[in-house]
């Protein structure tokens, strides 16, 4: 593994698939992600930089981690909000997760109980370990490829 490999974040950004499915994304090849008015949250995309990795996942009703994206661009201001103190990141999808990795699954995997996304459920932007990461793509159906991502 190389220097910069190790050292490459990985993160977990939630979103409803009534409000901009991961199809979606895959369409329109890239977007902003704005709109994230929690400080926890906010902090967590001030740490995001360009060539991270992201898991996708829909919250809501679905409740499913499907597809793999990176950070295409650090954090800038948000341009849907009036204030300078809240940022926003550029995302662009990778992969599909060949199949969808539902929450009861991250919760009955024990090597994933310390996960934000158990822990706290309702963050919407959530750093992981590369460990996690890993995990949660190779229950999707993936092996973990860091390099070819």
């Amino acid at each position: 593994m190389t220097t910069s490999t190790a050292s490459r974040g990985r993160w977990l950004v939630k979103q409803e698939p009534e409000e901009y499915p991961w199809d979606a994304l895959v369409a329109d090849r890239s977007t902003a992600w704005t709109g994230v008015r929690n400080f926890q949250a906010r902090n967590n995309l001030r740490a995001m930089k360009s060539g991270d990795l992201v898991i996708y996942y829909h919250s809501g009703s679905a409740r499913e981690a499907v597809g793999i994206c990176r950070v295409t661009k650090s954090a800038y201001r948000d341009p849907t909000s009036p204030h300078e103190d809240w940022l926003c990141v550029d995302l662009a999808p990778v992969r599909n997760l060949p199949k969808p990795v539902p929450l009861a699954v991250i919760k009955a995997d024990p090597t994933l109980s310390d996960v934000a996304l158990v822990r706290q459920s309702r963050l919407s932007v959530m750093p992981l370990t590369e460990f996690h990461f890993n995990r949660i793509i190779e229950l999707g159906g993936l092996q973990p490829q860091s390099e070819k991502m």
